[in-house]
């Protein structure tokens, strides 16, 4: 309610500014058919030094979501100016028309804004939150997916989407990882391509689409002991090996924009690394987009230690690289200052300004400011029912079943029995979006109870319900009715997980079970001794070690967006066969974290430990091996995989590797299965992990059938880096492995590279 009456009084006061309209903007003198450059170096020479300056300030919207200080909200002085290059989710359709109006019409230049907003996994059609999408494996549709938010957020006025975070994350403790795309490169490589094409279109400019914003760099994936905003120490092998992958993928797919990282990185803050910034970004990787800090990142150095006050924060981040200042104020504060004392340097200035405004030129917003911004674009590109299709394939995809014990899932719809339906998620309307679904129209969620009770009518089955427990807390009131629901039931439907504020920024855990209040009352409805299905909602790795003990089916369902009902209905009665698969591993027990399957081996491994040889790198309370590893997923059939060929034994280091299998559905229903390809190099230095992802494909196999798969690698994707960030060619000998998941050694064979 009150931030509603905030939008209203906005508009009122916009209405009332704009009635004071400059006809004439300078802008409109720039011949709109210059090149870019010379539409940039014209207008600079037009420009103050404040003018310059303002066009490297962002503010966030007064009124809107902050997720630290806000420290100035004098914005629309500021914007009168020419002060402000951006703002931050504003994201009603008339408040962003009338400040743009405010920008173009009521300062000196008519210099357009740039709308920027956190639109991670859907604007008002709302996804699954990127980890589940990446369990999906699938390309194509999350491309679409980014698609469709693009086109959802432009027609409102949003030009920019602080997506995709391509942080490689190991450690289910932090948070953040709900925003990611798990533990591995390459295939974190591959989503962050496709997420960046999705929301760019074919190029920056694109008829509905969105800047993309590749965050968070560097490596903020590994802060020190899971928690937010954290410290980040490691060697640089194993930063350009593991860390920096998906952020130069995401940069070779052309991403307009780039984030720099709250943490500081072997010693340093990322807004003021120079290193990341200047020497990898732009000289190594040649990026020509724009750099934005994270929200006050600048002036939260002052904090890390690296700076004494705010304007040497300023010169710090303008020299490192950095082009805009989110929130901080600190650019248009100090600058100036620090340029009258020669302490930066007018070109460092303008080439950050100008960087800005080719970007505004490239999505035609000084020929057409409101270029997206109409009622009839709003209506017709803003949730329509294909969009509502596609939540619901992936939010189907993205479901990963852990276990399924004699076959109990799919239920059945033809027998006569009672469904209980116990947990928090038994609701009609939970928070099923997760983290990050700011503009969400949650009037079309589709709670899991509604759609289970539409899939079942006009049959036997029976449900009821009750919720229990809340998610979180110590109230047990509830048990005795969960209790006696339970009794009356034939299989037990436990809905239950975290809420959508336990993941997500700032929502670091020390322990990663489901909440205590949760799992005491599965233990009191275990001793009823009815069979029991969890259904899990949920933004990270979870420790499931008691429920995949003592439950007999998991379905791991993640904040699957505003199909969650009925992708879960679908997966539950067996109308859609779950193909999700894990992006990151899940622990037995939280003193296994950080645990990921590309792990170094040790002088002592664990696979050679025996009982009476202990002197091994082993726990020895709990098995070294996760508890579902990598790639790890169930299906409602079998898929077996056999005659696993390579086209050569012996590959020089120019060659095409090419890898053939036969993959089988032996099972009495058709299914999708990814299907995964690892490496070992075997004999290196530095030393490679014991397996490393290379491919993976997507295959619809029918029942019964056998299809062969292949897949083609050029040997050069074996190179790795070594500790002077020297790129090392392949060679030597190497294992292969054609599976079905991270732990599936069945089909080993062997090459070798050389020169």
């Amino acid at each position: 309610m009150k931030r509603k009456l905030l939008v209203w009084v906005w508009l009122v006061f916009l209405g009332i500014l704009n009635a004071q309209v400059h006809k004439d903007s300078p802008n409109k003198n720039i011949s709109s058919d210059s090149p870019i450059n010379k539409r940039v170096a014209t207008l600079l020479k037009r420009m103050t030094l404040d003018e310059k300056i303002g066009q490297m300030t962002q503010f966030a919207f007064y009124g809107s979501t902050a997720t630290g200080a806000v420290v100035d909200s004098n914005t629309i002085i500021h914007i009168r100016r020419g002060e402000v290059g951006s703002l931050l989710n504003a994201d009603n359709f008339e408040v962003i028309r009338n400040l743009q109006k405010e920008a173009v019409n009521n300062s000196r230049l008519g210099i357009p804004i740039l709308f920027g907003m956190d639109v991670i996994h859907g604007f008002r059609t709302i996804f699954p939150i990127p980890l589940a999408q990446s369990a999906s494996w699938d390309l194509a549709l999350i491309e679409k997916c980014e698609s469709i938010a693009a086109m959802e957020s432009s027609a409102s006025g949003i030009n920019w989407t602080f997506a995709p975070m391509v942080d490689i994350s190991r450690d289910p403790r932090w948070g953040r990882v709900l925003e990611g795309a798990g533990e591995d490169p390459y295939l974190g490589s591959e989503i962050a391509k496709a997420r960046v094409k999705g929301f760019q279109g074919d190029k920056i400019g694109s008829a509905n689409s969105v800047l993309a914003c590749i965050k968070h760099f560097a490596a903020y994936g590994t802060v020190e002991a899971g928690r937010e905003y954290n410290t980040t120490d490691m060697s640089l092998q194993n930063l350009f090996n593991f860390y920096l992958p998906p952020y130069k993928a995401a940069v070779d797919a052309n991403a307009a924009t780039l984030m720099t990282a709250f943490n500081e990185l072997n010693g340093v803050p990322c807004s003021a690394s120079k290193y990341l910034l200047t020497d990898i970004l732009r000289n190594r990787w040649n990026f020509k987009g724009m750099v934005v800090t994270d929200y006050t990142a600048i002036p939260e150095m002052l904090y890390h230690g690296n700076v004494k006050n705010e304007e040497e924060a300023a010169i710090a981040s303008l020299n490192a690289g950095v082009d805009m200042d989110m929130q901080g104020s600190v650019f248009l504060k100090n600058l100036k200052q620090a340029y009258l004392g020669k302490k930066v340097t007018l070109k460092n200035i303008e080439e950050a300004a100008s960087r800005i405004l080719k970007l505004k030129i490239m999505i035609g917003l000084f020929d057409n400011p409101y270029r997206f911004l109409n009622e009839e674009n709003l209506r017709n590109n803003t949730e329509r029912p294909e969009f509502d299709a596609t939540a619901l394939e992936m939010a189907r995809k993205s479901i990963v079943l852990l276990k399924n014990n004699q076959n109990i899932l799919p239920l059945s719809l033809e027998k006569k029995y009672t469904i209980a339906m116990i947990g928090p998620y038994s609701a009609d309307k939970t928070g099923l979006n997760g983290e990050w679904s700011l503009s969400a129209n949650k009037t079309h969620d589709v709670s899991p109870y509604w759609a289970i009770t539409k899939k079942i009518e006009g049959n036997s089955v029976k449900i009821i319900r009750s919720l229990g427990c809340t998610i979180n807390g110590t109230d047990t009131a509830g048990y005795a009715d969960a209790r006696r629901i339970a009794q009356q039931a034939d299989i037990v439907l436990l809905m239950m997980g975290e809420n959508e504020n336990m993941s997500g920024e700032a929502h670091s855990r020390t322990s990663i079970t489901i909440p205590d209040v949760q799992r005491n009352l599965m233990k009191v409805l275990k001793r009823i001794g009815k069979p029991m299905v969890l259904i899990l909602t949920n933004g990270r790795p979870l420790d499931l070690s008691w429920e995949d003990a003592n439950l007999d089916a998991i379905l791991e369902t993640w904040f699957l967006g505003r199909k969650s009902g009925d992708a879960m209905a679908d997966i539950l009665f067996g109308d859609y066969n779950p193909s999700g698969k894990l992006t990151m591993t899940f622990p037995r027990t939280i003193g296994q974290v950080p645990i990921y399957y590309n792990h170094k081996n040790t002088g002592r491994p664990y696979s050679l430990a025996t009982s009476t040889e202990r002197y091994h790198s082993v726990y020895i309370d709990v098995p070294n091996t996760p508890l579902y590893p990598f790639g790890y997923g169930l299906s409602y059939t079998n898929y077996k995989i056999t005659d696993v060929r390579l086209n050569k034994k012996i590959l020089n280091q120019r060659e095409v590797l090419k890898v053939t299998a036969k993959v089988t559905n032996s099972g009495k229903i058709d299914g999708e299965n990814t299907v995964q390809l690892y490496i070992q190099d075997l004999v290196n230095i530095p030393t490679r992990p014991v397996k490393e992802l290379k491919a993976f494909g997507k295959f619809l196999i029918r029942k019964g059938e056998t299809i062969k798969v292949e897949f083609s690698i050029p040997v050069t994707e074996f190179s790795f880096y070594d500790d002077k960030t020297n790129l090392i060619p392949p060679i030597g000998e190497f294992k292969l492995w054609v599976a079905n998941s991270s732990d599936d050694n069945s089909k080993e064979v062997n090459f070798a590279v050389v020169k």
